[in-house]
């Protein structure tokens, strides 16, 4: 194997490889990236067996092949050589090591074969449809950070992916929850993805197609049967096994008879919460918010650290509740609000409060209050 390849083109498709390659892995293969050169194009491929990744990118191919080699060693290298260089990559089948020339650098890295690298096995998948990277960034970056990261309960580990009809329109939904917050997505239901199993996408795939769709604008082709998923986008395709569990009915902790409404600022309300947590207990991160008419009183007191207390304007018409809640919680709901104010819907101060942004239909956020 040797080829010419640009410097900006390995990196970014090694930066993608090596999110998907375990440092410690089971297998020393499995720490490896696979390089194929063929036809005018590098592919390069990593697993964990779980997920996997395979990116096409444009070489000057003077001899094919294909040989494993360290994906963060390799990445660590590539990362340090000089921006705008073309890199030749080339193979020494003799003492299995890939050399890797950039003007008057040179590197000898140790390879294995490729013969003894095992890729996820994609099989048949029958449902497909495309979505644009605009709307699938726009679910993932809604619903990834309540994501449960409890292993016991490896069920809630990802977001559960399926159609609905809601207010008379079919729509694609993305729904997360870690038993103490659950975060809601919906985009129209694109053609095709009528009738697809509902399925649940594991944290890892998630998080690695996140980095992929950032900055992208195109059309992101979703193909998914029983037990696995795809995402093509542009060059690069992410597979993976689904979670084979059983999510929640979630629908029952969504409250249908919160009364009160309280709308106030979200860029205020989220620099008092910050502001206030710091005084909070580092167990609990609780604070305590007093809703009273036209106004929030947002506080917290710990023995060692003592007390804080911010007050803010806001529109509220309700009965004085005083609850409870996780200041993490409502900092990773505030980031998500586009719009400039955030809308709270509340019964009690035992009961889920519904969040919504201003503006946002689409989306929708409950938490569950803390006793402090």
């Amino acid at each position: 194997m040797k080829l010419l390849v640009e410097k900006s083109l390995l990196l970014k498709a090694l930066s993608h490889a090596q999110g998907i390659v375990e440092r410690r892995a089971v297998s020393p293969i499995l720490s490896n990236v696979l390089l194929k050169a063929e036809e005018g194009k590098l592919i390069i491929t990593a697993t964990d067996l779980d997920v996997s990744i395979v990116e096409s990118l444009p070489a000057t191919i003077e001899k094919g092949g294909a040989t494993t080699v360290s994906a963060h060693t390799f990445y660590d290298v590539v990362r340090k050589l000089p921006d705008g260089a073309e890199i030749e990559l080339s193979e020494k089948v003799e003492n299995s090591q890939l050399v890797i020339k950039c003007g008057k650098s040179k590197f000898n890295l140790p390879v294995l074969s490729a013969k003894d690298f095992t890729n996820l096995k994609t099989s048949d998948l029958p449902h497909h449809f495309k979505l644009r990277a605009d709307e699938l960034r726009n679910l993932i970056n809604h619903t990834r950070f309540a994501i449960s990261t409890e292993e016991t309960r490896y069920y809630l580990n990802g977001i559960y992916l399926h159609t609905r009809s809601h207010e008379g329109e079919l729509v694609l939904r993305a729904v997360s929850t870690d038993g103490h917050r659950l975060a809601l997505a919906d985009v129209s239901e694109p053609e095709g993805a009528a009738g697809m199993p509902d399925v649940i996408v594991p944290r890892k795939a998630i998080l690695e197609l996140a980095k992929l769709l950032e900055g992208v604008d195109l059309d992101v082709v979703v193909a998914l049967s029983l037990t696995q998923i795809t995402f093509a986008v542009g060059r690069v395709l992410l597979a993976s096994r689904l979670i084979d569990g059983t999510f929640p009915d979630y629908e029952k902790v969504i409250p249908n008879s919160n009364p009160h409404m309280l709308t106030v600022n979200c860029k205020k309300f989220a620099e008092a919460v910050d502001r206030v947590s710091t005084i909070a207990s580092e167990k609990s991160r609780g604070v305590k918010i007093t809703l009273e008419p036209q106004k929030i009183i947002i506080s917290a007191s710990s023995t060692e650290q003592g007390m804080g207390t911010e007050e803010l304007d806001a529109s509220y018409n309700g009965k004085r509740i005083i609850m409870g809640f996780n200041a993490r919680y409502l900092l990773d709901v505030a980031q998500q609000v586009s719009g400039e104010n955030m809308v709270f819907w509340l019964s009690d101060e035992n009961s889920p409060t519904i969040i919504k942004g201003g503006a946002e239909e689409n989306t929708l956020y409950v938490l569950m209050p803390m006793r402090l």
